[in-house]
């Protein structure tokens, strides 16, 4: 497991991650990001929602990392 400060946790797969409801989401890639900013639509996988995000006042530009901000 690789966790990056700045983006998700990755991990080396087959990968299952149990859910706060007890689903389980499975992967058998071989390395898998795992979402620890809440913005993936593909929870709980990283799609990569955080770096579409800009921070106030700079239209356009990506956000270094993860954290939320209103």
């Amino acid at each position: 497991m690789t966790v990056d400060p700045q983006g998700p946790v990755l991990v080396e797969g087959p990968v299952e991650v149990v859910r706060d409801d007890g689903t389980v989401a499975r992967s058998d890639r071989f390395m898998v990001a795992v979402c620890t900013c809440r913005r993936t639509r593909t929870p709980p996988w990283c799609d990569t929602s955080h770096r579409r995000r800009t921070k106030e006042g700079e239209p356009g530009r990506p956000r270094d990392d993860c954290e939320d901000t209103p």
